[in-house]
């Protein structure tokens, strides 16, 4: 395992976690409990995870940076007997019944105890882990996912995608997302490195390529939203090390797809699968030509069935759309303490092996079709829940946390195209009798008490009342776009400095947005967390500052940056950075810039074109200010050596 320079031996590594599951073993915890862990993303992480299996128990993530009344939720309703975590995050912890273990500090009585393997064994139904997913009814839901269904996953991954010892897996999903499972677990099963990305790295796409190629990743996951905004970031391309690049989470684009394999050379895998059925319950590899404008999500894997059904639950021919219910060796064995929720979504598989009895398949709740050649292709969602950002979410628990808000009557929450080629959600409400109409900036303080990131939408929409279908049921499709100008400030203030005419243009960059004043509330345009860390990277670029991705938060307007910008070393208003001349010790010549390189390219298939002359006259009114010109037009050649350069 390598992490932050740090590195922890297989041997070590099995040491550290002999020892914690001893420990474990010593404060009650035997096989079929639960214990929880809490910890940022360290060496620490692995060793905690392995020690939970050592000891015969069922590891149960609890994500850190999620609100305090979710992670209450979780707690209560995973009923754990213990929960691993840090000194540091003592107080991000809700009150709980469960014993705490800080393994910072009990560092030493962990060392104290045996680095053998406790003598516990545990067989395939025992459970493995339990992760929360977003619930219908407004409460997260517990899957709980038994040995058995990981040992098959992970067999199949090995055989079908064979990882090698000098391999380097890059682990940089959140725990608390079935998708990081198998980065855990893949290179460790083979062999090879499990290297932990920085925390928060999954959120900054310039970042995230960077640590790809100083870590020298060779096979590495990403969901088509992180993938896409990586694409536009730049950086991938220096990634020559990756040889396999998953994706999965949500609809992959063929044209990204695409692009990400010329630009890599990577092998590009397109995956599917809920975390009801253990991760990966179809594959693809991405050969170029496939039919469609999404990327097909393929064929089961091993020992898993996918049908696609009617409503009855009869088969369809090919070509024809139905529900997907997968089967097989892959299933959990349903939501935690929650029977009738299983029976809902776990039925009888009546097209199953005649020979083995009690087999169940689980209802996806995705819409696909079989193509001629046996692959599936991802045609959307049957019922109302949505994936954005590669997190899935149920509308409806957020519409239960806003209806739970005093002043709000109903609400409804679709997701729709944000214009960059993701989803974003969006909330419709209607006031509660004699209540003041909430503000956008009110409900999303409200929600974030209760919801991860994720959760929260972009947009607020105040009306009188829903559109109905004929049926008298709400009727989704009729529902107005959000308009961007009316989720702006009242009174449109442009930008006053250099800081905010740059910010100013980053937004509206991002944002799709014709106009963008300093006053208006970057999330309540339609921002969200992944478009907050590609406006933290350009703000890098441009103003040469370092920003957490909370500052946005905490000052979502561009005035409000602005001022925070300010306020740091070299980040004073109007004040450029600085642009380092290239060396030229020992230089008879420089390399050409990529602009260079395609003007070079041009001219080759084209030559003495002039395109790229762009002449122009510029006529001046009114009084002009000759020194005032000179200086800047001195300014501009001084610090663009292209502009003093002779060939």
């Amino acid at each position: 395992v390598a992490f932050g320079g740090e590195t922890l031996a297989y041997a070590e590594l099995e040491r550290r976690a002999n020892r914690l599951a001893n420990h474990l073993r010593r404060l009650g915890v035997r096989p079929e409990d639960r214990v929880g862990i809490c910890l940022e993303r360290s060496l620490e992480l692995p060793v905690a995870m392995l020690a939970v299996l050592r000891a015969g128990a069922a590891y149960v993530p609890l994500d850190p940076g999620y609100p305090a009344e979710r992670l209450a939720l979780m707690l209560e309703d995973s009923g754990v007997r213990v929960v691993l975590a840090e000194r540091a995050l003592r107080d991000r912890l809700p009150a709980h019944a469960a014993a705490a273990v800080f393994v910072d500090a009990a560092r030493e009585r962990i060392a104290a105890e045996s680095a053998e393997a406790p003598a516990v064994e545990s067989d395939a139904e025992q459970l493995a882990y339990v992760i929360y997913t977003s619930g219908s009814t407004g409460t997260p839901k517990g899957v709980a996912v038994p040995h058995r269904a990981l040992a098959n996953h992970m067999g199949w991954m090995q055989r079908a995608f064979p990882l090698a010892a000098d391999d380097r897996v890059l682990q940089k999903t959140p725990a608390s997302f079935d998708a990081s499972v198998w980065e855990f677990w893949a290179p460790l099963l083979a062999g090879g490195v499990l290297v932990e990305a920085p925390p928060g790295a999954h959120r900054d796409p310039a970042e995230l390529a960077r640590v790809v190629e100083r870590e020298r990743i060779t096979v590495l996951q990403l969901v088509p939203s992180l993938l896409g905004a990586m694409l536009e970031a730049g950086g991938l391309e220096r990634c020559t090390a990756l040889r396999r690049l998953f994706c999965g989470g949500e609809a992959l684009p063929a044209e990204q797809a695409a692009r990400a394999r010329a630009l890599t050379g990577a092998e590009v895998v397109n995956l599917y699968g809920p975390t009801e059925a253990c991760i990966d319950t179809t594959s693809h590899v991405f050969a170029g030509g496939e039919p469609g404008a999404t990327v097909p999500i393929g064929r089961p894997v091993d020992n898993v069935s996918a049908r696609v059904l009617d409503p009855r639950g009869g088969p369809v021919p090919t070509g024809v759309p139905g529900e997907l219910h997968v089967g097989g060796a892959q299933l959990a064995r349903g939501y935690l303490g929650r029977p009738e929720l299983t029976a809902e979504t776990f039925v009888p598989d009546a097209l199953g092996d005649a020979d083995e009895t009690g087999a169940r398949a689980y209802r996806t709740g995705d819409r696909v079709r079989r193509l001629a050649d046996g692959t599936l292709e991802f045609l959307g969602r049957i019922d109302q829940q949505v994936k954005v950002r590669g997190f899935r979410i149920e509308p409806a628990e957020i519409e239960a946390a806003l209806r739970a808000h005093p002043a709000v009557g109903d609400a409804v929450v679709v997701a729709r195209a944000d214009g960059t080629g993701g989803a974003r959600l969006v909330a419709y409400h209607l006031p509660a009798d004699g209540a003041e109409r909430p503000g956008a900036a009110e409900l999303r303080a409200w929600l974030r008490v209760g919801l991860p990131d994720p959760m929260v939408p972009g947009a607020f929409v105040a009306l009188d009342a829903f559109p109905l279908t004929p049926g008298g049921k709400i009727d989704r499709r009729a529902l107005p776009e959000p308009e961007a100008e009316a989720a702006a400030a009242a009174e449109h203030v442009p930008p006053s400095t250099p800081v905010e005419e740059i910010l100013t243009g980053i937004w509206a960059e991002l944002l799709h947005l014709a106009r963008v004043g300093v006053h208006d509330d970057f999330f309540a345009l339609g921002g969200h967390s992944l478009l907050g860390t590609q406006v933290i990277s350009r703000v890098r670029d441009a103003l040469g500052v370092e920003l957490p991705l909370r500052a946005l938060f905490e000052e979502p307007t561009i005035a409000g940056l602005a001022g925070r910008i300010a306020s740091l070393p070299g980040g004073g208003a109007g004040v450029a950075p600085p642009i380092e001349r290239a060396g030229r010790e020992g230089r008879t010549a420089l390399p050409a810039s990529y602009a260079q390189q395609r003007l070079w390219v041009v001219d080759r298939l084209e030559p003495g074109s002039a395109a790229y002359n762009m002449p122009f006259a510029l006529r001046l009114t009114g009084a002009l200010d000759v020194e005032a010109l000179e200086r800047t037009l001195a300014e501009v050649v001084r610090r663009h050596e292209t502009l003093r350069t002779r060939f």
